[in-house]
């Protein structure tokens, strides 16, 4: 089975490179993203914002691939703050359910100023094309 790539629109992707996911087998490796509207460039307001936009966009890559919020296995959480932890995992143990994937969260500078989270995730298909 061929390696396959899926954009997402984002001009990082384009600036540096890099594919918005990758599918090989039944698995799914999702770049780090922002809470970011690729359309205008904006970031919404909020840390729980932020996270909600990266987890619709995390999703739509997924989905592409065949899976969603459920095949995720592992879930890397960046955010500069560390007082934004509890309001990004509030979003994320709404969005992702009773899936209950690995965790690592790192508290450190984003590349994005604007940025108050980024997520990057691994999936796993069960069933693939």
């Amino acid at each position: 089975m061929a390696r396959r790539f899926i954009q997402s629109g984002s001009r990082w992707e384009e600036l540096a490179g890099y594919s918005r996911a990758v599918v090989d087998g039944e698995w799914i490796f999702v770049s780090g993203t922002l809470g970011q509207d690729f359309a205008t460039g904006e970031f919404p307001d909020g840390v729980q914002a932020q996270c909600e936009r990266a987890l619709d966009t995390i999703e739509a890559a997924l989905a592409q691939a065949g899976a969603g919020l459920a095949d995720v296995v592992r879930v890397r959480v960046y955010v500069p703050d560390r007082r934004d932890v509890m309001a990004v995992s509030e979003v994320l143990r709404r969005r992702l359910g009773d899936n209950r994937p690995a965790n690592t969260t790192l508290c450190c500078p984003l590349a994005v100023e604007e940025a108050r989270v980024e997520l990057e995730v691994s999936a796993r298909r069960i069933s693939f094309d």
